[in-house]
Parts: C-alpha cells; structure tokens; sequence
C-alpha cells in the first residue's frame, strides 16, 4: 500500500499532540488533522465517492486545506487542487475536463467570493454531484443553497479509519498546468510520484543540528501549487515537522509569522525573496538575529533566481539560498542544490536521487557539456501523462524523457543551470537572445530593484529587446541611462533597447512574473 494518508495517519498513531498546522493563534495537532481528514473519508464514501474518482478543492493556505486533501486521499479518491482566482467559466472547465464527481471550495471573501463562484460552476457541472462548502465559522450556515458545509462534516460525519490501500501506480492528485498555450492540461501524478518527491524532499532540509520533527515551515506558497504542497506540506507532513499558514504572501505577515513561531524552512518562488528583502528595513536588529539564528534553510524554485537577490537576501539574513528546479509534470522537485553537497549559486543543483536530466538539441541528442538545450527528465518523479490527453503525453514524454520546454546548460559536475524557456527565448536579428540573461544584468545596477525582460514585434530586427524595470526605493533612473549603461555590460545584440519603469510587475498566483502578459502590454 502506497497512500500520501499514511504521513498523517503514522505520527497520529505516536506522537498524536505534536503541532502539525498553525494559524495566527489556531493549533491543530497530528491527532486531530488524522480524526477530522477521516471524517471527510466517510463522507465522500457515504456518498457514492469511490476509490478513483477525483475530488476538486478550491481553498488558500487554510487549515481546511490539508483536512481536506487528506480525506480525498485516505478513501482512494484523486485530488484536483484548483488555482483559487479562478472564475466560474474556468472552475466549470476544471470540473469537467478533470470528471470530478466532488467539489470542496471555501466560502471566500467579498473581493473574492470563491463559493459563489464555484456553486455557479457547479451548477454548470452536472456530472459533479455533490457540493461543499468550506465556511470560515464551521458552525455557519452554508452561503449555497442545498450545499453542505465542511463544517457539518467534521461534525457528525461517521469516521472512515481504513485508508485505501492504494497502488503505487494509482493517481494521487491531477495538477493543471498554467495554460499559457491553449487550454490548461492536468498532469497525472500517481501515489509513487507523490510520496517520493515528499520524501526526497524532507532530505533537502535535513539537519544535523535539527531533527525532522522540530522543523517549522512557512506556508507562503499557494497549496494549489505543486511547489507548496510537495515541498512544503507533504514534506513536512512525512518528516513530523510543522507547517505555519499564510494565507496569502504579504512580505510582512511573512516576517512575523517567522518570529512568532519559530520558522526554520522557508521557501518561495523570486519574487518572494525579493519582497522580503525590502521589508527587512522594518526589522529591528534583535528580530534580525533572531531570524538569523532560528532560519536553517531558504529554499527557492518555480522560476530562475537572480545571483543578485541571491547575494543581497544572504548578506541580509545570513543564510544562503538553496536553489531547485522542477514542474508540475515531475510532482515538482528535479534537482537541488543539495545540502551536503557544495552549493553554486546561479545553477539549480544536481539531480534527485532516481532522477536523470539531460541537454539536448532539437533533434533530442544530447549536447556536449556547457552547450545550451532543452532540458528532458526522466524517473520517478515524472508525470503518468497529461489526463485524457494521449496525444500531449506522446508529444511531452517522447522517447521516454519528459520534455521540459526550458533551456538549460550542464556543467562537469552534472550541476543543470536554466538560461529560459524556450517559449520567452527572443529572436532578434538572428542571434538567440535570453531574456533571464539579460535581467540578471540589469538586476546589478545599484538602481534597479527589479527586472524583466520580452522581446517585442519589430519591423527591421523581427523582435526588439525591451525591459521593464523597478526601481529602489528612492533611487532615479532615466531610460536612456539604463540603455547606455547596459550597452557597456553586454554585446550589442542583447541589450534593451526599449525601457518602461514600472511600480510593480505582473505576477501570478504563486508569484511568477507573467512575461506574457509584458509582451502583451509592449
């Protein structure tokens, strides 16, 4: 038996009073996160929700969550975590491409009434047959008439205390890609994929000095996200650790929530460190040293992380950053910069244990060391396949390695470096232009906060380099000093000739800089 439930279940049954979740003042212990995710087992069970079905669950970073997600997988069914910005349209599309038979959606708020949203997608949905309601007071009412509500559930629900005795093989959860090329696809990751990445995972911030159960995460990262909850929540989940609610990012909630209870493992995508690094300002000096102290591991994926915040968080914090890679196909984590290996900043690590990576050329040989190409995986972290898609899953899995779609160099050492997507790769009068290459630049001008880079339509060059900047605090910066400074830093084919300073930057949920949406804009 191979199910992502025994990691509750195994530290419910002996150490059941250790903290598992927190929230502000809020404490649920293994024992308890075990009786009520049982609970949420005997309902869908109740119900007609059999092994194999999928459940969708649209919840922040809320104790709800994991309640939740552990139920669906303790009776044998798939979990479907939705991206919670989701509107009606998008949620029906979800609900259906995936076939979930179930959905769990948290009431919401005002400026984003998530449950109104989802009753309308439910409705859409007939196949999906039951409907709950997660509500912020489990004794309220639900705001959905004829839905039921999460909190009834933990009430008076009858308790299913045998977990399903899943197969390795057998679907845990379906992740739906961004969607950034057509329609979003859900990749399939089966029990294997899921517990594996959880384990290895908790290796990479294991401690000589700290044992698993004593660690404290900080959940800044959407749980809807394979990087939160693989790195984050299972992670620490399978090790006995702790994990400390944010329900959403704020840079400084972030740096209280760490000094109030005592936060060792923080992870986060760029843009997070970036924005920590400007709320250290408000930091006294002993809450510095408390941090530095008390901080063991800084971890960082889902996008490229630039040397220079990088160098700047470290010299701030006094702790380096472990940088990784991964995607949702490969349930995430790939390589890493592992903790007892000698860590290179600017690469992404080395392999997993069991997991290949190579660099190859358009026709899928490999390329020789130090040559940019198209990174491909292979290994118990990759995908079943993209759900009820068998064309992508050909095309994505081809010759038996996932096809990653970034570009990337491996050095002597077998340490992987991401130069870009090859989605953002700029082609400006012939020569390949990176657009990460570039920011990393830019990003060490002693004016410049933050980067990002596109190519735009032009008419001569076919695209043109533009960048799109934030300032430091304070700091002034014309454009064209921006453009002959950078004239000095690189070759003529790569700097920007075009640049627009902006406030902020768009970002997605999890906080990726939407390139796209730049280009768009340009």
């Amino acid at each position: 038996m191979l199910n992502l439930g025994r990691f509750v279940r195994e530290h419910a049954l002996h150490n059941p009073e250790r903290a598992a979740v927190r929230m502000g003042d809020t404490s649920l212990d293994y024992g308890s996160l075990d009786a009520l995710s049982d609970r949420v087992a005997g309902y869908l069970r109740s119900h007609g929700v059999e092994p194999g079905e999928k459940v969708a669950l649209s919840c922040p970073n809320l104790p709800f969550f994991p309640i939740v997600y552990f139920g669906i997988l303790k009776a044998g069914c798939v979990v479907v975590p939705l991206n919670v910005l989701l509107k009606a349209r998008e949620i029906a599309y979800h609900l259906h491409d995936s076939d979930a038979s179930a959905y769990f959606v948290f009431e919401g708020t005002a400026e984003l009434p998530m449950a109104k949203e989802g009753a309308q997608a439910f409705a859409a949905t007939p196949a999906c047959r039951h409907l709950a309601v997660m509500t912020a007071d489990p004794k309220a009412p639900s705001p959905v008439d004829g839905a039921t509500t999460l909190g009834s559930i933990l009430a008076g629900q009858e308790p299913l205390r045998d977990i399903h005795p899943s197969r390795a093989e057998d679907t845990a959860v379906i992740l739906y890609t961004s969607g950034t090329t057509g329609q979003p696809k859900g990749a399939e990751l089966s029990q294997l994929n899921m517990v594996m990445n959880a384990i290895h995972s908790n290796g990479l911030v294991r401690s000589s000095t700290l044992s698993p159960e004593n660690h404290a995460f900080l959940m800044a990262l959407p749980l809807f996200h394979s990087f939160g909850q693989t790195v984050g929540m299972n992670s620490m989940f399978y090790g006995g650790g702790s994990v400390t609610m944010l329900p959403r990012f704020d840079p400084q909630q972030a740096l209280n929530s760490m000094l109030a209870h005592g936060i060792t493992v923080f992870a986060g995508v760029p843009t997070m460190y970036w924005a920590l690094l400007n709320a250290a300002a408000t930091l006294t000096d002993d809450q510095k040293g408390q941090l530095r102290s008390q901080l063991r591991f800084a971890l960082s994926g889902g996008a490229a992380l630039p040397v220079e915040i990088l160098r700047r968080f470290e010299d701030v914090y006094g702790i380096g950053i472990m940088e990784g890679y991964g995607l949702s196909e490969t349930s995430p984590v790939a390589s890493f910069n592992h903790a007892d290996r000698e860590r290179r900043p600017g690469t992404v690590g080395q392999p997993i244990f069991g997991c290949e990576m190579r660099v190859v050329d358009e026709n899928d040989s490999e390329v020789p060391v130090g040559e940019a190409g198209e990174i491909v995986i292979r290994g118990h972290n990759v995908m079943k396949g993209y759900y009820k898609r068998p064309e992508a899953s050909a095309e994505a899995l081809r010759g038996g390695w996932f096809h990653s779609g970034d570009i990337g160099v491996m050095d002597a050492d077998g340490y992987f470096s991401i130069v870009d997507r090859l989605k953002d790769m700029i082609l400006r009068g012939g020569f390949n232009v990176y657009p990460r290459e570039v920011e990393e630049v830019l990003m060490t001008h002693p004016a410049v906060s933050l980067a990002a880079v596109v190519g735009v339509p032009h008419e001569q060059h076919g695209e043109e380099i533009k960048a799109f900047i934030v300032l430091q605090e304070g700091a002034e910066l014309t454009a064209d000093e921006v453009i002959a400074w950078s004239k000095e830093q690189m070759a003529a084919y790569k700097y920007p000739r075009l640049v627009e300073f902006r406030d902020e930057l768009p970002m997605n949920a999890t906080g990726k800089i939407l390139r796209r949406t730049l280009r768009d804009q340009g």
